[in-house]
């Protein structure tokens, strides 16, 4: 770049921060006197609502509400400025607009208009600025609200801003293994993942700016950026869709370490963060038979530390088959259910059972079995008493004596498991502990919720329009079902790698199975931006994978293998003192408890399991189960003789391995 070019540049970065700071003091100004001035309306209200009719007093509230939503917003935009104040943008290009002239964008992670409603900047998720993520310099073209938008892109430029300071201006035609990507990559992981908006690539934005499809299902190479990808997309949604707010999208996380290790993406990119939970919290909500339920992590850490007993029968309680059976048993169930005598309420209402029979399994058969029950009863009250529903608990009552049928989901449960619906033999003592258990089993926990879904009806999140789930793999078919039932309306984003799956019992040959649930796209990220060279290769080995292409550089750091475990303590101080974060992942929980009770003594570390909320990378011991999503700038995968990964945990080893970006030690 010449040096007139280079003058260019930094007189645009000087009129920007300049209207910018200019901006963000005004804005300041406004809000403090918008603020004062809705307290004033409210005191006005409040002190003359006695002189006011029911009309104006309504006027008032509605003036005041649409007055304070005004101020929401404004302080929300101030707050995005705030955010780019530092740095106003990232990225340029220059494209022919309507009149064939060049034009140059400025793109940043909010937009800012001068006096004339000129945009200085434009927002990262404004139509043309997918130019800057899909295209190399040439004919390109976007999807704008009036249609498709053909267009030439001349140039494609980035920058390093700092403190409102041009620091470095790069050039690129390819978005894939660019100089500022390198640099990205090359640089050490912190304790929060951080935003990509800067280094987006072209099959990552297939799936951020897709709004075409209601349902997308992501298969995604271990380190291809799913997590990172999908919150991206959420805050393009919420950019993108009018009237979608944060509180109408729900992540689904593995688990709470996750669910901290992602808290600043959205607020990063001038987002709030959405609502998050995991399926264990669902599960919880649904099943009150029981104290409390067993969670995923619990689940697999039995299996990992050789506590399940019957492999066969937790495989086929997982199964696709179980499914139809669990339902044939239900049907079964309905077809040889009957009211056995007569009822009659207050001495005056009278029903025959051969009324209540007909109306059980013929009116209302394409009701759920118990959902049956509430509608006559609803029915009955509002025959017999003008309209009103005050009976409806009483006829119910009487329905379900006459039925001489109880309600109770443990006993139905067992009659399942005791029928020849269900294809396995489980024993006596396994059965009575479902009875007798406080807490019920992660296997049972799913067939209870939907045995109790197709037989009283599912619960139903109305207010929920996106839904977003990572790590798809790890959630069976049955799962998925359950979902869809309870969030019928909503868009489902799925983000998942089959080769990460570390659910023994379960396993998709390919996510696209999930499109007969979930109708919509199904994309594949294939290249990975977290592993070295020689990291990938090993990974590549395990599962004998060849179409994982890395993008970063070689490091010539090779995978260092060790049979002993004299020279532990000396690897972890190398690494430490050359790497921000470490984490030794073991197999399972016992081994990860038992080895830092050994190096605590000797580091500071910190130790995860499935209780963690928060913690700090620089150095961290966990089980393989619980590393999921993460990373980390150096990892050691520790086994000894009691716990190491066999042949058939090859996936949940490969996981481990994809954790590290730039050195893997393995210990065996």
């Amino acid at each position: 770049m010449n040096e007139q070019e280079r003058k260019i540049e930094e007189q645009n970065l000087q009129t920007t921060c300049n209207y910018l700071n200019q901006k963000i003091e005004e804005m300041e100004t406004s809000i403090f006197e918008d603020v004062e001035k809705i307290k004033e309306f409210r005191r006005y209200a409040w002190e003359n609502k006695g002189g006011m009719d029911k009309q104006e007093l309504n006027a008032v509230r509605t003036d005041n509400e649409q007055e304070a939503i005004l101020l929401l917003r404004e302080r929300d935009y101030f707050k995005k400025l705030l955010k780019i104040k530092d740095s106003p943008y990232f990225a340029s290009i220059v494209v022919d607009n309507e009149q064939n002239k060049k034009q140059k964008i400025y793109i940043g992670m909010t937009y800012l208009k001068d006096e004339n409603l000129d945009n200085l900047i434009y927002d990262w998720r404004a139509p043309i600025c997918s130019i800057f993520y899909d295209y190399e310099t040439g004919p390109c073209s976007y999807e704008a609200p009036m249609g498709r938008i053909t267009t030439h892109l001349h140039q494609k430029r980035q920058y390093k801003i700092e403190l409102q300071k041009l620091k470095r201006i790069i050039d690129s035609d390819l978005n894939i293994d660019d100089e500022l990507l390198q640099e990205v990559l090359a640089s050490e992981s912190s304790d929060k993942m951080k935003n990509i908006v800067t280094t987006i690539q072209q099959e990552q934005n297939s799936v951020i700016r897709n709004t075409k499809d209601k349902h997308l299902i992501v298969q995604g190479i271990a380190g291809s950026g799913k997590t990172s990808v999908a919150l991206h997309r959420i805050a393009f949604l919420l950019y993108k869709i009018k009237n979608l707010t944060a509180d109408k999208v729900l992540i689904f996380s593995p688990n709470q370490i996750f669910t901290e290790y992602i808290a600043n993406v959205l607020p990063e990119l001038g987002e709030e963060n959405t609502l998050q939970t995991t399926f264990h919290d669902y599960l919880n909500k649904m099943i009150k038979e029981y104290k409390s339920v067993e969670s995923y992590i619990d689940f697999l850490n039995r299996h990992y530390q050789g506590k399940n007993a019957n492999s066969s029968t937790l495989k086929y309680k997982q199964s696709n088959e179980i499914i139809k059976d669990l339902e044939a048993f239900v049907i079964d169930l309905e077809n040889k259910t009957f009211f056995q005598h007569d009822i009659t309420e207050n001495k005056i209402y009278f029903y025959s059972k051969e009324e209540l029979n007909e109306l059980f399994h013929q009116r209302y058969s394409s009701v759920p079995f118990f959902e049956r029950l509430e509608q006559m009863a609803i029915k009955f009250s509002e025959n017999n008493y003008r309209g009103s529903k005050k009976k409806k608990a009483t006829y119910h009552k009487l329905l379900l004596e006459s039925l001489e049928f109880k309600k109770d989901y443990k006993t139905i449960l067992e009659m399942f498991y005791r029928s020849p619906f269900f294809q396995e033999n489980l024993l006596e003592k396994d059965i009575l502990n479902l009875r007798n258990n406080k807490q019920i089993a992660y296997d049972d926990a799913l067939l209870l919720v939907y045995l109790k879904g197709i037989m009283e009806g599912f619960y139903y999140e109305k207010y929920i329009e996106q839904v977003v789930i990572d790590e798809a793999q790890d959630y069976s078919y049955l799962q998925y079902i359950i979902l869809s039932k309870i969030f019928k309306k909503s868009s489902f984003t799925l983000l998942g790698d089959t080769n990460q799956n570390i659910n023994p019992f379960y396993n998709y040959e390919t996510l696209e199975e999930l499109t007969k649930i979930f109708p919509g796209k199904y994309i594949e990220l294939t290249k990975t931006y977290r592993s070295s060279e020689e990291i990938i290769e090993y990974a590549n080995k395990i599962l004998n994978l060849n179409h994982v292409c890395a993008i970063r550089k070689n490091t010539n750091k090779p995978v260092r293998l060790r049979n002993n475990k004299d020279t532990l303590k000396k690897d972890i101080q190398h690494l430490k003192e050359n790497y921000k974060s470490l984490a030794i992942i073991t197999k399972n929980e016992e081994s990860a408890k038992r080895l830092y009770e050994e190096l605590k003594k000797d580091f500071q570390l910190s130790y995860l399991d499935i209780h963690s909320e928060d913690f700090i990378k620089d150095f961290v011991i966990l089980p393989a189960y619980l590393a999921k999503g993460l990373e980390f700038d150096a990892v050691m995968i520790y086994q000894d003789k009691e716990n190491y990964f066999t042949k058939e945990e090859k996936k949940l080893y490969y996981v481990a391995v994809t954790r590290a970006q730039h050195e893997l030690y393995i210990y065996e």
